[in-house]
């Protein structure tokens, strides 16, 4: 027995050194790839022409052979980028200072009104200028208390590199203690793109196609809200009669790493790649827009897009911040030949992507705000699932997604917005290394598909300049108080999985019929509730129906016509029926509550009493902002909750709990349901 107990002792020891060995290994490999990669890199540039900066009258252009981009003196403004012999890539119609901008949305503190600001600059400077590298400064100083502008130290940086065809940006946005109290929207930078050289748009290998232009728009008819437009009298008649709309373009941060623009004559792309997410806010499956009609490209650093008002930016108190958005790069390319197919210049962008990625952190910035990799830090680990309901043996936790943010509560990454955030997902086996985290205190973060709720490591993670943190094993016990006694949905923190119906013939747009798999994107998926549940809300009865046919993507409210033959909205209760074969009349059952997304609504729910008039059991109260039924998410911000029922409500055989979204008035005050479980009283050891 003793002999037994050593070998597994050393089995232990052996294979923790094993990990240790292969997690060395990975990250000196990484370093060794880094070095190689940057001596070769040297030697191509040598191939190319020299990097040549050029001062014009309130101009200045920079060319490295490849193309060439023009920018206003001292504000900073992108006016042209000429390349493959065409002259200017942007919009000429447009003002100079309406073509390629950074930008911000903000208002005074507890004051109405949105404030748009391009963030032009005052003063600009050469940082360096050399054979192989131009990086120019627009910056703009915020100088007097009294002021109304902005009050934001702003830096914007552009990086042209020889033989790199396209260019680098990124921006340090700083504020100092005792500064006016804001708040912040929006942070962004747009390229409007000419219309009459770029139809094709490209956001995915699925997700791409010939777009309307902006005069389509124009002469279509607006339809609930302005960015939606039905296209009555496009230009390409095959568009005539779809729906156009900005928000149906949306992606998850997480996927969001290249998209653009195709023409077609001369064979061109132009294409915007996010090297990383580290500074974007609200976590990897925050959404946001990305190219559009205009044609327009943008590259989105935070919004409240998909989450509501509690994702800006709240700066009080005189509180100091200062944050570097980017680099990103915009990335030009061309096919010579006409044989050649033109959607390689999407593989092209998606492996230039790739190699960027591969690249990051980068080692040619000149900020001192911007960290390099040999001052970063790493973390490991392996995460595991503990819920004896499911398994007597520990859980692997596979594909979860793990990551720091700033110090907060469990699931606070989601709405958090002003420091960096760093993910990764777990292998099959749970382990995890987080990479190229920049100094700072941190909470470690993960949630788990196919699990409820969020995780939190107990502990605070202290990043220094080359640090490399160990974790001992982590252990996940997801919210569960009794065995399951049935189950609607998959824990995914989506509503993917349900009912999406097919969107009104009229009121279509024809990429998401191809794409069936994305067709929640697809307009005015709201009002087809009324359509398919006319006169009875929906009723799921536990057993015999199916949520992926039975259970509707979204519950929001019933239309109907008033008088005067407008639509007015009314709530709607939905109703889950189930037998009970025995109930623990004294004991607490637990209703596990998973919601997806919530906009304006409060979700009521009664055991066994439909009387809208009687106290319900429980109420979220009214909660949500995230819009993302109007803007055609299938998810927003992820709400849980474990809510304990007496048994003293149920009833032997048949029951019913009700389900009231009970704010009316408007089309998208609703909810959309992640997973719902109920769980018997705790089982007895």
């Amino acid at each position: 027995m003793k002999k037994v107990g050593r070998n597994r002792e050393w089995s232990s020891v052996v294979g923790l050194l094993g990990i240790l060995l292969q997690l060395f290994l990975l990250i000196e490999c990484a370093a060794t790839r880094r070095i190689t990669k940057k001596n070769s890199q040297s030697d191509l540039q040598s191939l190319y022409p020299p990097v040549q900066l050029h001062k014009l009258n309130n101009h200045v252009l920079v060319d490295n052979g490849l193309f060439n981009i023009t920018f206003s003196v001292p504000g900073g403004m992108v006016i042209a980028i000429q390349y493959n012999g065409i002259d200017n890539l942007l919009e000429n119609e447009n003002k100079l200072n309406n073509r390629g901008y950074w930008d911000i949305v903000w208002n005074k503190a507890e004051k109405p009104g949105i404030i748009y600001d391009k963030l032009e600059g005052t003063n600009f400077e050469v940082i360096l200028q050399d054979e192989n590298q131009v990086e120019l400064s627009f910056t703009r100083t915020w100088k007097s208390l009294n002021s109304s502008s902005l009050s934001m130290n702003v830096d914007k940086r552009f990086i042209i590199l020889r033989g790199i065809s396209g260019f680098y940006s990124y921006a340090i946005l700083e504020r100092l203690e005792g500064w006016p109290d804001i708040d912040v929207y929006q942070g962004r930078m747009a390229f409007k793109l000419n219309a009459k050289l770029f139809p094709y748009m490209a956001i995915s290998d699925e997700r791409q196609r010939i777009m309307p232009t902006a005069k389509d728009r124009e002469m279509g008819r607006e339809l609930d809200y302005p960015e939606a437009v039905l296209l009555t009298s496009p230009t390409n008649s095959f568009l005539k009669g779809e729906v156009d709309d900005k928000y149906q373009y949306s992606l998850e941060d997480k996927d969001n790493r290249v998209h653009g623009w195709i023409s077609p004559n001369p064979r061109t792309g132009f294409w915007m790649i996010t090297p990383s997410n580290e500074f974007r806010t609200g976590g990897p499956v925050k959404q946001d827009l990305t190219s559009h009609t205009g044609p327009i490209t943008l590259s989105m650093f935070f919004s409240t897009h998909y989450g509501g008002d509690i994702l800006a930016l709240r700066f009080r108190n005189g509180e100091p911040w200062k944050k570097v958005f980017g680099p990103v790069l915009i990335y030009l390319n061309s096919v010579s030949s006409d044989d050649e197919d033109i959607l390689t210049l999407w593989t092209d962008a998606k492996e230039q992507m790739l190699i960027e990625t591969e690249n990051w952190p980068y080692d040619f910035p000149l900020s001192q705000d911007f960290v390099q990799a040999d001052q970063r830090g790493t973390v490991s680990g392996r995460l595991l699932v503990s819920d004896s309901y499911v398994s007597k043996r520990l859980i692997t936790a596979n594909s979860a997604f793990i990551g720091l943010a700033a110090p907060g509560d469990v699931g606070s990454w989601q709405t958090e917005n002003k420091g960096y955030q760093f993910w990764t997902q777990t292998d099959n086996e749970g382990y995890f290394l987080i990479k190229n985290i920049i100094p700072g205190n941190y909470s470690l973060y993960a949630w788990v598909p196919g699990f409820i709720g969020d995780y939190k490591y107990k502990n605070y993670i202290n990043i220094t300049p080359g640090s490399r943190t160990r974790l001992q094993t982590l252990m996940y016990n997801p919210p569960r108080n009794g065995p399951t006694l049935w189950e609607i949905g998959i824990p995914d923190r989506t509503a993917a999985e349900f009912f999406i119906p097919n969107p009104q013939p009229k009121l279509q747009n024809q990429l998401y019929i191809e794409h069936y798999a994305e067709k929640f994107r697809q307009y005015g998926l709201w009002d087809r509730y009324t359509e398919l549940y006319p006169n009875d809300d929906l009723i799921y009865t536990v057993g015999s129906s199916n949520y992926q046919t039975d259970w509707f993507f979204a519950h929001v409210n019933r239309y109907t016509f008033n008088d005067e033959g407008n639509k007015t909205y009314i709530p709607t209760t939905w109703q889950i029926a189930f037998d009970l074969q025995e109930v623990e009349k004294p004991s607490n059952y637990t209703l596990q509550l998973a919601l997806a997304s919530t906009n304006e609504a409060e979700l009521q729910i009664r055991v066994n009493d439909q009387d809208a008039d009687h106290v319900p059991n429980f109420t979220t109260g009214l909660i949500g902002k995230d819009n993302a039924i109007a803007r055609h998410g299938i998810h927003g911000l992820y709400w849980l909750y474990s809510i304990d029922v007496p048994g003293s409500v149920f009833a032997t055989g048949k029951n019913v709990i009700f389900l009231k979204q009970s704010r009316g008035s408007s089309p998208w005050s609703g909810l959309m349901y992640d997973y719902i479980r109920l769980e018997g009283p705790p089982a007895n050891d």
